[in-house]
């Protein structure tokens, strides 16, 4: 027994518009999945002050105080030992994925240190490397005295874990 199968132009048409729908469907499913791992992307975040670029060079040992306040604004923070001392706080962080945990990325306490007049004494730019407080202006590591424990409270009040 033989059986013929008839091909209506019907038929045709209708599975041509079945290949377009799942066509269409698969495009669709396609740029869901982009538009969800989109938003998933990395992000950063940055806190507290924000260095202008080339701020630090603009501001010579012996500048006044109301030039330091021009260049780099309100400080974060003020201390009075040995004379006064400016301090600028930032910390830099990101997290890979939207749902993840922030990963601190840099901390940095920009120290603006001035004499009795009023007049800058010395500048330092302080931040984590290796774990440890570490100066990149001078690239050394205070070891001891009383500034170290001005500066170590001030990034254990920035890391929140």
């Amino acid at each position: 027994m033989t059986t013929t199968i008839e091909t209506s132009p019907r038929a045709g048409k209708r599975r041509g518009l079945h290949a377009r729908w799942r066509g269409l469907r698969m495009l669709a499913a396609v740029t869901l999945i982009g538009a969800a791992l989109a938003g998933c992307t990395g992000e950063q975040f940055q806190k507290g002050y924000i260095l202008p670029p080339g701020a630090l060079e603009q501001i010579p040992i012996g500048a006044s105080q109301d030039q330091v306040l021009i260049v780099m604004g309100t400080p974060s923070t003020v201390a009075t030992l040995d004379g006064e001392v400016f301090y600028y706080i930032s910390q830099r962080s990101e997290r890979m994925v939207a749902f993840m945990n922030q990963k601190v990325v840099d901390q940095r306490v920009i120290a603006i240190y001035f004499d009795k007049n009023r007049r800058v004494r010395r500048l330092a730019n302080y931040g984590l490397q290796d774990g440890k407080i570490f100066d990149f202006i001078s690239r050394t590591t205070p070891t001891s005295g009383q500034e170290m424990s001005y500066l170590a409270p001030l990034f254990k009040l920035l890391s929140f874990n």
